[in-house]
C-alpha cells in the first residue's frame, strides 16, 4: 500500500511499534552474537537442531528482505529531498 492510499494510521502507535521492534531486534542480535562468539560455525552446525537453525535462518532472511525494502524507500526519499534543497 503506497503513501497515497486513503488509510488512516495511528502515527504514535506506529512509532511505538517500530521502536519496540528495534529493541527486540537488538536483543536477537545480541543473542546471536553470544552464540557466534562462544561457538565455532562447525560446532553450531554439527550439534544444533537442524530445524531450529533453519527457522532462525528463515527469520533472518525475512527480516533482511523487509528492512532492505525500507532502506530502499529511505534512499528514494533522501534522493528526492536532496533535489529540493
Amino acid at each position: 500500500m503506497g503513501p497515497a492510499a486513503k488509510r488512516q494510521i495511528d502515527i504514535n502507535h506506529l512509532k511505538a511499534d517500530v521502536s519496540a521492534s528495534a529493541v527486540e531486534l537488538l536483543s536477537a542480535q545480541c543473542a546471536a552474537d553470544r552464540v557466534r562468539l562462544q561457538y565455532s560455525l562447525q560446532d553450531i552446525v554439527a550439534f544444533s537442531e537442524p530445524q531450529t537453525l533453519k527457522r532462525a535462518i528463515a527469520s533472518a532472511e525475512a527480516l533482511h528482505r523487509f528492512y532492505s525494502q525500507i532502506a530502499a524507500q529511505i534512499q528514494l526519499l533522501e534522493k528526492g529531498n536532496s533535489g529540493r534543497k
